[in-house]
C-alpha cells in the first residue's frame, strides 16, 4: 500500500519539477563552497536517496560524479528521468524505510536532501540504519538547520510531518546511529549533517 508521503509526492511532482533549475543552481553553489567541510566531488560515486526530480543528482553528475538516484514516488522519478537522462544518472524506484535495492556498502557516500525532517522518529531510525547499510564511509543529510522561516513553518505545519521536532535535535538523534556527526551550515536555513558510518 502506498504511503501518504509517496501519494503526496506523486501528486506534486509536476509542480516540484518547476523548481528544478533553481535547485540545481543552489546545489552547484553550495557544493564547492563547502568542500573544506566535506568534498563530495572527491568521490567517484554517490547515492542520492529520495532524489525527487533529480536536482542534486544532476548537479553532482554535472560536476563529474557518477550518481544513482532512488525515490519511492514513480511520478518524481518520471520527471527526474526527463530532466537528467542525458547526464547518465541512474534513477531507481525504492524506499529507504522499506529497504533499498542495493547490497551492503554499495556506495562510499550516500546523501539525502530535505527528506529526513518529514519522517516520524521511528521511520527516521529505520532510514538511518538502511542508509548506513548501503554506505561504506559517510552519510550526509542536507536538511534544515533550525533557523526558522514563517513560510516553511506554515507549510510544514499543514503537512503534519516531524519538521518541528527534527530541527530541535537532529544532530543528537543522528549521533545515536553513527560513529560521529558533524553539522555544517551550508546556507542560511540548511545544514549538512555529515555522519561517519
Amino acid at each position: 500500500m502506498m504511503s501518504f508521503s509517496t501519494f503526496l509526492f506523486n501528486t506534486i511532482a509536476p509542480v516540484y519539477g518547476l523548481f528544478f533549475k533553481r535547485q540545481v543552481k543552489h546545489f552547484k553553489q553550495i557544493i564547492p563552497e563547502n568542500k573544506d567541510a566535506f568534498d563530495l566531488l572527491k568521490y567517484d560515486k554517490i547515492l542520492d536517496v529520495g532524489c525527487g526530480t533529480g536536482a542534486l543528482a544532476y548537479a553532482l553528475s554535472d560536476m563529474g560524479v557518477k550518481v544513482t538516484g532512488v525515490d519511492p514516488a514513480k511520478r518524481m522519478l518520471k520527471v527526474a528521468r526527463k530532466k537528467i537522462n542525458s547526464q547518465g544518472v541512474i534513477c531507481t524506484k525504492g524506499s529507504v524505510t522499506e529497504g533499498l535495492p542495493f547490497d551492503d556498502n554499495s556506495f562510499p557516500v550516500s546523501i539525502m536532501s530535505h527528506v529526513a525532517h518529514g519522517l516520524k522518529p521511528n521511520k527516521r531510525a529505520i532510514m538511518y540504519e538502511e542508509m548506513k547499510r548501503v554506505t561504506s564511509d559517510f552519510v550526509i543529510f542536507h536538511d534544515y538547520n533550525g533557523v526558522r522561516h514563517p513560510l516553511v513553518d506554515t507549510v510544514e505545519f499543514f503537512e503534519r510531518r516531524d519538521y518541528f521536532n527534527f530541527i530541535k535535535g537532529a544532530k543528537k538523534e543522528m549521533e545515536t546511529h553513527f560513529k560521529s556527526v558533524t553539522k555544517v551550515n551550508v546556507s542560511k536555513r540548511t545544514a549538512w549533517y555529515i555522519c561517519e558510518v
